[in-house]
């Protein structure tokens, strides 16, 4: 049932008039009675009657009446309720972010943030699977996602960076000044994966070339699988951020042919996207335009 055929009806009720109601419900006369008959033939009952005194209800109208008025105060608090919540998520946005992307990215985007959305909280969460950000986003327990594209899903995306891949090696590893590594050479290596599914990007990047290296699984962060490269374990594959800032004692060189991922900030598909978050991307774009 339509509640505000409800409220109209009660409007007319307590003002003792069609006319009066009418005014102030933004009907014309004529509409305000077609649309109260509509209600009494919907319910199957006359409720109100007239006389030259005006309106009022009927015996079967006054009936009804604590129900209508329960009716329509329990429809407020669902309203109200609702905006209530529409309101605190505009409020507070959920950010997810692979860890090394909430690590070089995320604080100074959130610092220009803040600048221009001061009363909006973020809740940043951290990542350590490839594919987890995008899960995150399908289920509705994020509102944003700054990770690698994944073809398969879809999503209102926004491409922000190309992270180059690089071929991390001991230091002692001979290289013969080339200035890259190219991706035959890890056919057959003692090879340590990286965890969290991010293998997705190594073998994006070995498939082509048919190269099968000896895979190490590595369930440990980056930095450790780094630190066994160092100490002659094996050799391994990164993109240019998830190795920033902790290439101490190994050679790095970015792999032939290029490789890499398109980084960037993923959305829910949606023609009402809030504002506050239409202003995160505007940051994140201005932040990411001085990247590259």
């Amino acid at each position: 049932m339509d509640s505000k055929k409800l409220e109209i009806l009660m409007t007319a009720v307590n003002l003792g008039s069609f006319s009066k109601a009418s005014e102030v419900v933004g009907y014309t006369q004529s509409g305000l009675t077609h649309l109260i008959n509509g209600l009494e033939r919907e319910i199957g009952m006359t409720l109100i009657r007239r006389d030259h005194s005006g309106i009022a209800l009927t015996e079967d109208g006054e009936a009804l009446l604590p129900a209508i008025r329960e009716y329509l105060s329990a429809t407020a608090r669902l309203e109200n309720q609702i905006e209530a919540i529409a309101k605190k998520r505009t409020a507070t946005i959920r950010i997810a972010a692979y860890a090394s992307l909430a690590m070089h990215w995320m604080p100074e985007i959130l610092y220009r943030f803040r600048r221009v959305c001061p009363e909006t909280d973020v809740d940043l969460r951290m990542v350590d699977h490839e594919l987890e950000p995008f899960e995150l986003l399908e289920a509705g327990r994020t509102d944003v996602i700054f990770a690698a594209r994944q073809s398969r899903v879809n999503c209102d995306w926004t491409p922000l960076y190309y992270d180059a891949m690089y071929a991390i090696l001991p230091e002692d590893y001979p290289v013969g000044g080339r200035e890259s590594f190219p991706i035959e050479e890890f056919d057959g290596k003692e090879f340590l994966m990286p965890y969290g599914r991010f293998d997705i990007d190594v073998n994006a990047a070995l498939s082509p070339k048919k190269v099968r290296p000896k895979v190490r699984p590595c369930h440990v962060d980056d930095e450790t699988v780094i630190r066994m490269v160092s100490k002659g374990l094996g050799i391994t594959m990164m993109t240019e951020i998830m190795m920033r800032g902790r290439t101490q004692g190994v050679r790095t060189l970015p792999v032939s042919p290029k490789a890499g991922r398109e980084l960037g900030m993923g959305m829910h598909l949606s023609r009402n996207t809030p504002e506050e978050i239409l202003r995160l991307r505007a940051c994140v774009l201005d932040f990411t335009g001085g990247l590259s």
